[in-house]
């Protein structure tokens, strides 16, 4: 190349960063003219502080970086929480105390006792409530100066659209890849900004999306995951107080947003560790040029069926599955009556062990799924149906799901015995026969 094509391709790329460095501005400019003159169907902006205000978030408005100004924001500020579970209740209950004007709470599910060690705001006498109904009583005993709306549906692309255009922010709290989607694209195509969290395990993960020019989630994952490779609370567990960390940062950050304050995780992640106590933050690419949502050509341009695309259920329950014909399974009954009659027999359980000290079943074997085919499984396996002289083993698990991949896997590795798993697991065994065994999930 020579010095003349060198110079005409800086001068060229000069441009070009000269237009995109002129484009972050407008786009500063236009977002901080937004902050500071939000329009909102449910809040009138002619009403300034009241007394009673300015006593109540009289520690905020000390703040320089909040002040006046930035409490009749939040003020004018309406924000859209999908999901009250272990991320959306402290992002409720904080953005209601901070003074946010209105709040919209969405969540078709109902309150669970197995909620209650996270769901903070939820209350043993409020079991079988709607969580929507439950997050918003405890969004008025905490601040009845907040307007708080409640859609107790499963969002989808087409309801979203008569509830999304009536608020400034999304707050991300769900708990499944398919709402990931759909909320990515609703604010990419309505404008609005997405501050997104998730928690599992001790893990938890933090990140605004469709911020200036910031990616959104396709940007990052443009093709859903397998569902396979998708974990979620009921089947891996997490600790309450990794969904409390991640909710309150997630609340930190549409405060950020609501006042004008740049958001921290604006092209970054947070990636938490909670049982280690680490905290780090990744740095994110730019929006994608060819993104098929927000870039310059993009190919969706309405909502889809996202369930479909991402071939999971919009849910956190546990789908039940067929891996077995009926002739390679048995009921709880015909497996009590199996007992009772002191056939012989071997009882297989595949639960980590550590769900074995919860609770289990007289005379079972615990050998864990992911080494139920190692050679030392199956020949401590052989082994005892010699010793016992008896071709029949039983597989157990939690809710017949595990059990199923088991008979799968072993009848692999030894086809010579007959290998029938139980239906519905120690989910069904205490429904159907033993209502005293410890029930610790549903």
């Amino acid at each position: 190349m020579s010095d003349l094509e060198k110079v005409k391709k800086l001068k060229s790329l000069i441009q070009e960063k000269e237009a995109e460095i002129n484009k972050l501005k407008a786009l500063l400019k236009e977002e901080n003219e937004k902050n500071h003159s939000r329009k909102d169907l449910h809040i009138d902006e002619k009403i300034p502080l009241s007394h009673k205000e300015i006593k109540r978030y009289s520690r905020q408005l000390i703040l320089p970086e909040i002040g006046v100004s930035g409490q009749i924001s939040l003020k004018k500020t309406s924000v859209l929480i999908v999901g009250a579970g272990g991320l959306g209740c402290p992002v409720g209950l904080y953005l209601a105390a901070a003074g946010v004007g209105c709040i919209g709470i969405v969540d078709y599910d109902r309150v669970d006792v197995t909620n209650l060690h996270r769901q903070i705001a939820h209350k043993i006498e409020l079991v079988g409530q709607k969580k929507c109904d439950s997050l918003q009583q405890a969004i008025k005993e905490i601040n009845p100066l907040v307007k708080c709306n409640v859609y107790p549906i499963l969002l989808n692309s087409t309801n979203i659209t008569e509830i999304i255009d009536s608020y400034n922010i999304i707050v991300d709290a769900s708990d499944n890849v398919p709402t990931r989607y759909l909320l990515n694209d609703a604010a990419v195509l309505f404008n609005k900004h997405l501050v997104s969290g998730s928690a599992l395990r001790f893990e938890g993960q933090l990140t605004v999306y469709n911020y200036l020019d910031g990616p959104c989630y396709r940007c990052l994952f443009p093709k859903p995951p397998s569902s396979s490779n998708v974990g979620n609370c009921s089947e891996n567990g997490v600790l309450g107080a990794v969904t409390g960390v991640i909710g309150c940062l997630q609340s930190l950050e549409v405060i950020k947003i609501a006042v004008g304050i740049h958001p921290t995780y604006h092209k970054k992640m947070l990636l938490f560790d909670g049982l280690n106590g680490d905290m780090r933050t990744i740095t994110l690419r730019s929006r994608k040029l060819d993104c098929d949502i927000c870039g310059n050509n993009p190919s969706i341009k309405q909502l889809i069926d996202y369930e479909l695309f991402c071939q999971q259920s919009a849910s956190d329950k546990i789908d039940d599955l067929e891996l077995l014909p009926d002739s390679e399974r048995i009921s709880c009954n015909e497996y009590k009556k199996i007992m009772d009659n002191g056939l012989p027999h071997i009882l297989l359980d595949v639960r980590p062990s550590h769900e074995i000290e919860i609770c289990c079943l007289p005379n079972s074997l615990n050998i864990p799924i992911n080494e139920i085919t190692l050679e030392a499984s199956v020949q401590k396996l052989q082994e005892l149906i010699q010793e016992k002289n008896c071709q029949s083993v039983f597989i157990i698990c939690r809710r017949g799901n595990d059990s199923q991949t088991a008979v799968v896997n072993l009848k692999k590795v030894m086809s010579d015995y007959e290998w029938k798993d139980i239906k519905g697991g120690l989910i069904a065994w205490h429904n159907e026969i033993d209502t005293t065994l410890p029930l610790y999930y549903d």
